[in-house]
């Protein structure tokens, strides 16, 4: 049985491709175990990193509660993530989305290729094509942080 969403009603996606200052394994466990220290809402994560199990969190900005849920679809410690990818509006607009890192060692740092699958329209894609290389960045920064670097 495929797990993954039906994407052909929402054929837009985008592709950003960045060289983190991390290496794969802690990028992986930073999507897979330690998403609350650098993306969620302390408090409100609740994730177990198992294809097919479920996830949830909250982000808080702009004066709001941002819930985001999904399940993940294929997990290769170090090397890939793949999870569904759901939020409210402006987010995914409900819809089921397909979020896949591919991680691939560059000396000490990690090239990550992120694809964003199943939008309704490009507005959409463009506004998550614009934010996750901000995330990424966040992420260095706050890993970094944490680990006194």
């Amino acid at each position: 049985m495929d797990i993954h969403p039906d994407l052909t009603e929402r054929p837009h996606d985008i592709v950003v491709e960045q060289t983190v200052a991390l290496p794969p394994d802690v990028i992986y466990k930073a999507w897979t175990e330690d998403f609350d220290a650098w993306f969620a809402q302390q408090g409100t994560l609740s994730m177990k990193p198992e294809v097919g199990s479920l996830y949830f969190f909250e982000t808080h900005f702009e004066g709001g509660r941002h819930p985001h849920y999904g399940r993940f679809l294929k997990l290769v410690p170090g090397e890939l993530i793949e999870m569904t990818w759901v939020t409210g509006n402006p987010g995914t607009m409900g819809a089921e989305t397909v979020l896949t890192l591919e991680l691939s060692a560059a000396g000490d740092d990690t090239d990550v290729r992120l694809s964003h699958r199943g939008f309704y329209d490009r507005k959409t894609a463009k506004g998550h094509a614009q934010a996750w290389p901000l995330a990424l960045e966040h992420l260095e920064k706050s890993i970094k942080g944490s680990e006194g670097g």
